[in-house]
């Protein structure tokens, strides 16, 4: 059942708010109208009702005592006009036959029921006319009698009314509720998507507005997204220096090593500098991840070519699918982690394939090769810096240092997607996608 009831449940705050107010005014509406057909169309209608009947059964008994019509209509005709009530001795051919009332006429109803239980020589009621005149007939001693008088005396004049102003008047306030609503919701949305493109890596304009429950989570998003910045910068600075300070004996050890006489063991030396070197950039460029580059629409297309014509024959576009459009991104750090990808496929396959998949939330670039893969036990410990899953990978022999991964996977953190791995169907390698919110 509440699986059910969730499926039918809107799952938006708005549309949430909106039923919360709407269900309570609806159910007031029915109760409150409900109690008033009731209590009008037929308590009020009853007793004005019974009213008009006194009156009639006080004609009516005159009429009996008396015994002839021309003495009935002489002596009750005066006081039928003074009651407001047209007599006619006999019944003329109007009279009605039978009871007639519309079928959504409630009042009448009750009028035509009330009439029947006080005045038992009643033969027919007609209650459908449409100047509201209630047609009566009566079986008297002296004959049939009929009786016709204004429906006002029996039941309210256009009661409708009240039931149109009440729910005119409940459209308007609910009219009004949801524009206060959209108001008051508004700020969460802004909150919200100001969060979302953080996660993205874009910084938006966000001020606080709204209750002060609003206020209060906005300014703590604000302090939040600027302890973040300061710690990036900060840690930005401090590679940069311990970079600084890296490089300059690495300088010095190659300078050296290049005024000894080549010979093995200064040619085994020159490539431990070039592997500290590597390995020093691999680390400043997991650490930074380009945090103090901006976000701009990009060319994805122009950008994946440019990797593949670097990369070298083993590498070709393969397709395209969607509808190509400029994407928000920071192009130097998706380039970095696709070529970190393709450089992996590289290492480990014949031949790579790219391809771009666009749509409307995301877009995807997937990297496939034909090497060996990764085992799926393995696929989620691949991701995690510093991880080498062979000897076959280790840095003295060619491999990297097991940041490639993590920093795509890093990357497509700070874009607001992720780095899945998984078996190509079509090469039978590795397949990385790199997915990025737009």
């Amino acid at each position: 059942m509440m699986a059910v009831l969730q499926r039918i449940f809107p799952r938006g705050l708005y549309w949430r708010a909106a039923l919360i107010l709407i269900v309570p005014i609806v159910t007031i509406q029915l109760v409150v109208s409900t109690a008033f057909i009731q209590r009008h169309y037929e308590g009020v209608t009853r007793q004005m009702t019974n009213g008009v009947a006194i009156d009639l059964g006080f004609l009516l008994s005159e009429i009996e005592a008396a015994g002839s019509s021309q003495a009935a209509m002489a002596e009750v005709g005066p006081l039928a006009r003074n009651l407001e009530i047209t007599l006619t001795i006999p019944a003329g051919e109007d009279a009605p036959m039978e009871d007639r009332f519309l079928f959504l006429d409630l009042s009448g109803r009750v009028i035509v029921n009330t009439l029947r239980e006080r005045l038992p020589g009643l033969v027919a009621a007609d209650v459908s006319g449409e100047n509201r005149v209630v047609n009566l007939k009566f079986d008297t001693a002296v004959g049939p009698v009929q009786a016709q008088l204004t429906r006002r005396r029996m039941s309210a004049t256009n009661p409708h009314q009240l039931l149109v102003l009440m729910i005119f008047t409940s459209l308007l306030m609910t009219g009004v509720a949801f524009l206060f609503l959209r108001n008051q919701l508004k700020p969460i949305t802004r909150l919200a998507e100001a969060a979302e493109d953080f996660g993205k890596g874009r910084i938006v304009s966000y001020r606080p507005r709204g209750a002060l429950e609003v206020r209060a989570a906005g300014r703590a998003f604000l302090d939040m997204r600027a302890r973040i910045e300061r710690q990036i910068e900060q840690r930005t600075l401090m590679l940069s220096g311990v970079s600084h300070d890296l490089r300059t004996p690495l300088t010095r050890l190659r300078l050296g090593l290049a005024m000894l006489p080549d010979d093995p063991e200064v040619e085994a030396l020159r490539e431990d500098v070039r592997q500290m070197e590597r390995m020093v950039e691999e680390f400043l460029a997991f650490v930074r991840g380009d945090a103090m580059e901006g976000a701009v629409p990009t060319d994805a297309v122009a950008l994946v070519r440019g990797i593949v014509e670097r990369a070298g024959p083993k590498v070709v576009l393969a397709g395209i699918e969607g509808r190509a459009e400029p994407v928000s991104m920071r192009p130097q750090a998706v380039a970095r982690a696709v070529e970190n990808l393709v450089s992996n496929a590289c290492r480990f396959g014949n031949r790579v394939e790219l391809r771009l998949a666009f749509d409307d939330r995301s877009l995807r670039i997937l990297v496939e090769d034909d090497g060996p893969g990764i085992p799926e036990a393995q696929r989620e410990e691949a991701l995690r810096p510093f991880t080498r899953l062979d000897a076959s990978r280790d840095p003295n022999r060619g491999g990297g240092v097991g940041l490639g991964l993590s920093i795509a996977s890093d990357i497509a953190l700070s874009h607001g997607g992720a780095l899945r791995l998984g078996h190509s169907a079509r090469l039978g390698g590795l397949r990385a996608d790199l997915m990025l919110a737009r």
